[in-house]
């Protein structure tokens, strides 16, 4: 796929083509090779409670609701519970279902000091098919990478 280098670059050039005012977006492959290689890196699963339980969970991955369920109430904590879990300094990836929570908790992020935010695009079951369905287009789970029932 690439040097840590090559993808850290890829996805600062999309960033800077979607004007995304955190550091980059990656693919879920590319995120999942920046997670391999990039010492400690955390990747932080934004996704309610009821979506890791029901659908699915990252191994490893540290999980803080962005929103609760039901209701998708804002989480009014969500950066104290990323201050006691990251790093401000680390190289911290956000997931979510389809790529827009973790957009918001990366944006979140930025402004709150964390400089090196990234965004996972298609999210953990990618974009809706012809039919409505998730997770045959795009996705952590599509794409086949490392995740458990909850």
């Amino acid at each position: 796929m690439g040097t840590l280098s090559d993808l850290l670059t890829l996805a600062a050039q999309r960033a800077q083509q979607l004007k995304l005012p955190y550091q980059g977006a990656l693919t879920p492959q590319e995120a999942w090779q920046v997670w391999q290689h990039a010492p400690g890196a955390k990747l932080v699963d934004v996704r309610t409670r009821a979506e890791w339980e029901w659908v699915g969970r990252v191994p490893g991955a540290v999980e803080i609701e962005w929103q609760s369920w039901p209701g998708a109430q804002p989480n009014p904590n969500f950066i104290a519970q990323l201050r006691q879990q990251v790093d401000p300094e680390a190289l911290v990836m956000f997931l979510c279902r389809s790529g827009a929570r973790s957009d918001a908790a990366a944006r979140a992020a930025g402004g709150a000091g964390y400089a090196n935010c990234y965004n996972i695009l298609e999210g953990f079951e990618g974009d809706r098919d012809a039919n409505g369905q998730r997770n045959r287009i795009g996705g952590w789970r599509h794409a086949g990478l490392p995740w458990f029932q909850g």
